[in-house]
């Protein structure tokens, strides 16, 4: 390069530097950052990935503010706009969305913004994009370069397809000359390839991040007791932001309720829920008003927030993309955060149908070929789930980067605490033999049934069909019922099990099982009992020096100006920002823009305001202010007292009704239930008659011993849904804590 050159690039970094310092208060740029922006500078086609927290936003946002030109970003959906545009304009940055959210006022204040040319950024929707009217308004406007924000969507093999982004590639036919810039958190070598062809890119700059979020601590346990193990993991992160992923709409409801039961502020959002409740519930969480989201995979590419300390996936979700992309909502600050699945051979079998299902009466080859994708996905999730290898190592290596660390210290696999079971191919061949008795005998059976024979449980079906006189029968009896049914299904993801399709699926041996049954391979059976609840998260150093009530005291300031000003917390300030002003606990303007995250605009909107809690709090508390790191003491969290739930507790063990605890109390009846479901597990009462009368407890349990299902709705359509949830589960409740 020449002198010049070299001059030229120098200043150009300077104006780049000092751009992302007015606007956002960053100090430097990620890795590939500064490339992605060159290429947007220069207009010239890129494919950008970088992981989800990896600041893909700023590669876009920083060339139309330099430039002084009108870029156009083009997002799924609104809420995630709304959230872009609120952050960039709490940072002074001119940026607008279009969406149908906006009344004919608001539309004409944007449009006459962008007509005048003080509008940097615009977001809208790939249909809107497309039609006719807004076309020229691109071409009025002489816009020259477009940002696709989740490009993966306009793939086939990737995780979220979108038939409407496929319309995209018509951009560089429509308008020539423009750049297009795709941008993706997750995207193997595969999936890069196909956005780069269907968009139509021009020799782009492909940029790769490095997939590894080394701030998560990653560990996929077996799913043995879904309730206690999600309790045991939020109750980590008191007052803190978790979600909780399920597969289904019920699965969500029954969760958050469970989690209301127990003292835990959680809510459930899915995609059939009335939109303007599933906005509040978003607004809430986002505002800092709600702990714990619950939620199916609806919920997410909506949300922005930084501060997601913990994320629990309570089922295997259907790939490795959606896997990093929920994950990845986790810690986006760059602090640490912790990422749990309760992961069960059932729910590969549960996606497959649901694939399967969809594809029902599909002649088309296009929805055949989708199918398909989806099932070779789902196997490669599948594979990350039953093999003891590094998860960071695993996923670096599904998305194409190598790990080059031979420990990362992070997971459950380096941190010793995922364990073979010992006599693991002794206890297979108890398994596959008894799997393999039946078949001979032409009564196979589903997976409830072989753990009661192996448990030696004494049912009606067992008694029924004389298979307590099996040689079988009570060979694993030492084990808990949850227990072996997670061995089984172990077996049935190793292929030694195979398993039927339909309503009612049992099982058979698979053509690998006569080896292990002849003793010539050995199983490898993970320890259900050792991995069964989570390890606690080890705090990390991004708490040092950081004094833990004013950081609260702070957290609580940002919530109530959010709320005044009507959005999400992290928009306000982010927690990096507030731990650094709880650290550096700054007096004056001159050292409050020290604090990472604290721009111009910021700065003197904000600042005056945090300032003076700031110097409030440490007069009171006699802290020293404008100080580099003082290490406080780490202060235990308190647990919220709960006293209508400890009143009903009480009530409960002198055998009053639900309707006498809810009079009492002041709780709705279906939240008492709840915490009938809490006593009966916990105090395992002999009987449960001063709650559900004998004949009715008689029917859900036979239904349950039918069904060989302890899940609620199939008891509840059993009964042709004439027995309320509430009583069913109190019984389900009952038999599986006395079964203990």
């Amino acid at each position: 390069m020449s002198t010049t050159g070299a001059v030229a690039a120098d200043e150009q970094e300077t104006r780049i530097l000092k751009t992302v310092r007015r606007f956002w208060g960053f100090d430097r740029l990620w890795p590939r950052q500064r490339e992605a922006i060159q290429a947007g500078l220069e207009r010239r086609d890129s494919m950008v990935v970088m992981p989800t927290g990896g600041g893909k936003s700023l590669c876009y946002q920083v060339p139309p503010i330099l430039q002084q030109r009108t870029d156009i970003v083009v997002s799924p959906l609104i809420s995630l706009m709304k959230d872009q545009v609120d952050g960039l304009r709490a940072c002074g940055y001119p940026a607008e969305a279009i969406h149908s959210n906006l009344d004919a006022s608001e539309k004409r204040v944007i449009f006459d913004r962008l007509n005048a040319g003080e509008v940097r950024l615009l977001f809208v929707s790939p249909e809107r994009l497309v039609t006719g009217s807004f076309m020229d308004l691109v071409n009025r406007l002489g816009v020259t370069a477009f940002a696709i924000d989740e490009a993966h969507c306009i793939s086939h093999w990737g995780h979220d397809f979108r038939p409407e982004y496929r319309q995209l590639a018509m951009l560089k036919q429509r308008f020539g000359e423009v750049s297009v810039h795709a941008y993706t958190a997750t995207a193997t070598p595969r999936v890069r390839r196909d956005i780069i062809e269907q968009l139509k890119l021009d020799d782009p700059e492909v940029l790769v991040g490095n997939f590894d979020r080394a701030n998560l601590s990653y560990r996929i346990l077996p799913r043995v007791d879904l309730y206690a193990q999600v309790i045991e993991v939020i109750r980590r992160h008191p007052q803190e932001a978790v979600i909780v992923y399920c597969i289904s709409r019920n699965d969500t409801e029954t969760l958050a309720s469970v989690l209301n039961a127990n003292g835990i502020n959680a809510a459930a959002y899915h995609a059939g829920m009335d939109r303007n409740q599933r906005r509040r519930t978003q607004d809430e969480f986002a505002e800092d008003r709600l702990d714990v989201i619950v939620a199916t995979v609806a919920f997410g590419m909506g949300i922005d927030r930084s501060n997601v300390r913990c994320v629990i996936h309570a089922a295997m979700p259907k790939s490795i993309e959606h896997y990093q992309q929920e994950t990845g909502r986790a810690g986006r600050d760059g602090l640490e955060a912790e990422c749990v699945m309760l992961y069960s051979s059932a729910d590969f079998l549960k996606w497959t149908r649901l694939f399967e299902r969809s594809a029902d009466g599909a002649d088309d080859a296009d929805s055949q070929a989708i199918v398909a994708a989806q099932l070779e996905l789902l196997g490669h999730m599948q594979g990350l789930c039953s093999t003891l290898q590094c998860r960071h190592r695993a996923l670096s290596q599904y998305f194409g980067q190598e790990y080059e660390s031979p420990d990362c210290k992070a997971c459950d696999v380096c941190l010793g605490e995922a364990e073979a079971m010992a006599d693991s191919t002794a206890i297979a061949r108890k398994i596959l033999s008894c799997v393999a008795r039946l078949d001979l005998m032409d009564q196979r059976r589903g997976v409830k049934h072989i753990v009661n024979v192996l448990r030696g449980a004494n049912t009606e079906a067992v008694r029924h069909w004389r298979h307590d006189q099996l040689s079988t029968y009570g060979l694993l009896k030492d084990l808990a019922e949850k227990v072996v049914m997670n061995l089984v299904y172990q077996l049935i993801d190793l292929g030694l099990i195979d398993r039927t399709g339909g309503e009612y699926p049992v099982l058979a041996p698979s053509k690998s099982a006569g080896a292990v049954l002849r003793g010539e391979e050995e199983v490898p059976l993970v320890d259900p009992q050792v991995g069964a609840v989570a390890k606690p998260q080890a705090a990390g150093d991004s708490w040092e020096g950081v004094d833990r009530g004013l950081f609260e005291h702070l957290r609580n300031l940002r919530r109530e100006i959010a709320q005044e000003r009507s959005v999400p917390a992290y928009v306000i300030f982010g927690d990096t920002s507030l731990r650094s002003m709880a650290r550096i606990r700054p007096s004056t303007p001159e050292i409050f823009r020290n604090v990472h995250g604290v721009g111009q605009t910021k700065l003197a909107d904000l600042g005056p305001t945090f300032g003076e809690a700031i110097k409030a709090y440490c007069q009171e508390h006699d802290l020293a202010t404008d100080v580099a790191v003082i290490v406080q003491p780490e202060r235990a969290q308190p647990t919220k007292p709960n006293p209508e739930k400890e009143e009903a507790m009480r009530m409960f063990a002198r055998g009053a009704s639900v309707e006498a605890v809810a009079r009492s109390t002041g709780r709705k009846p279906s939240t008492v239930f709840g915490y009938l479901d809490e006593f009966v597990q916990a105090q395992r009462p002999d009987r449960v008659d001063a709650w559900v009368n004998d004949a009715i407890y008689k029917r859900v349990a036979e239904a349950a011993a039918v069904l060989a299902a302890d899940r609620l709705r199939p008891i509840y359509e059993y009964l042709d849904e004439t027995v309320p949830y509430e009583i069913i589960r109190v019984v389900v409740a009952h038999q599986r804590a006395t079964a203990q």
